[in-house]
């Protein structure tokens, strides 16, 4: 699915178009995809590289991406979010707070759009609490 990566060394990777171009095309597009939707559901949301892999910054942590030889990862942070549209993940691989898919068995859009927007909900109450 992803293959090999290409021979960007982690200390190298600066920003999420190095995280990308670091592996073949398909996974380029499939997780250039995922990053319009993150980007469009949290445009206030600061893009980085935390750990070698991309993240979403407001009020602290939103979301994670990667990709592993043959699946993508999404990590969410928060049990309390996936167990809110756990339902909607049956037949994904559930670890913790991550989200394993591939690209026969892609996330929906829309369903990316209502975590982000969840973990940005729980970011601002966190934030407004003084917590």
């Amino acid at each position: 699915m992803t293959g090999k990566k290409a021979s960007l060394k982690p200390h190298s990777i600066r920003n999420v178009d190095d995280y990308l171009v670091s592996f073949p095309e398909k996974a380029q597009i499939t997780l250039g995809a995922l990053r319009e939707t993150i980007k469009a559901a949290a445009p206030d949301a600061k893009e980085t590289i935390r750990y070698h892999i991309p993240t979403y910054e407001y009020h602290g942590p939103i979301i994670h991406f990667m990709a592993h030889d043959k699946y993508y990862s999404l990590i969410v942070t928060s049990r309390a979010v996936l167990e809110k549209i756990k339902g909607e993940l049956v037949g994904y691989d559930i670890s913790g707070t991550t989200i394993h898919f591939s690209d026969e068995h892609p996330l929906p859009s829309d369903l990316v759009k209502r975590i982000v927007a969840e973990r940005v909900r729980e970011n601002n109450m966190r934030a407004e609490s003084g917590k």
